[in-house]
């Protein structure tokens, strides 16, 4: 038992080491450099098939040094589709329908969440073929070549996602290049997106 603890904390602390370090390599971008990746990813994300044939889709609203999701969230905007964000509640994240992004508001821990009173996203109500015309799209601070991605820490993705099959499937994680790392330490209980997109 004992070696399993230590194993977990030298894990912990070297998730921490890439954390920083990769978190310092992303503040450091340009503005132009930061500017040309969200053009470049909201065009990978708009001509992603799994975007051409979804009908909700969950996202991130980036802030911060996060690469910019504001692009993505318009173009679904413009084919109709249902546009669904995060708000932290306790310990957990729960996605609520905006139609416009004038329904956010500056929450946990500054970041822009949906206004209260909206849509709630409820998988479990789902038909299985709604299920697989949703996708999901997600932060995270550092990913390696086998989709493996480190997170900012409070398991709030990796706890959404676990009873979540159909969705897990239909996960994209996007990130600038330089939060590629060779190998992001992790655990059997760590959530890997189906897909990793950087630019």
């Amino acid at each position: 038992m004992d070696g399993e603890i230590g194993f977990i904390d030298i894990k912990s602390s070297a998730k921490r080491e890439l954390r920083r370090r990769i978190l310092q390599k992303r503040e450091a971008l340009s503005a132009g450099e930061r500017k040309r990746a969200a053009t470049l990813i909201t065009d990978r994300i708009a001509g992603h098939q799994w975007f051409y044939r979804c009908e909700n889709l969950l996202i991130f609203v980036s802030y911060g040094s996060e690469i910019e999701t504001k692009g993505i969230i318009q173009e679904a905007f413009k084919v109709s589709k249902k546009v669904f964000v995060p708000r932290v509640e306790g310990k957990e994240i729960r996605f609520y329908r905006i139609n416009r992004l004038d329904e956010l508001r500056e929450g946990y821990k500054g970041i822009p969440e949906p206004v209260h009173g909206l849509e709630l996203f409820d998988y479990d109500s789902m038909s299985v073929d709604d299920r697989k015309k949703t996708l999901l799209i997600m932060p995270g601070v550092a990913f390696d070549a086998e989709k493996n991605r480190l997170g900012y820490g409070k398991g709030f993705y990796d706890r959404f996602l676990a009873d979540k099959e159909e969705l897990k499937l239909h996960s994209i994680a996007i990130g600038y290049r330089c939060q590629m790392t060779e190998l992001v330490p992790h655990t059997e209980h760590d959530l890997r997106p189906d897909q990793v997109i950087t630019v």
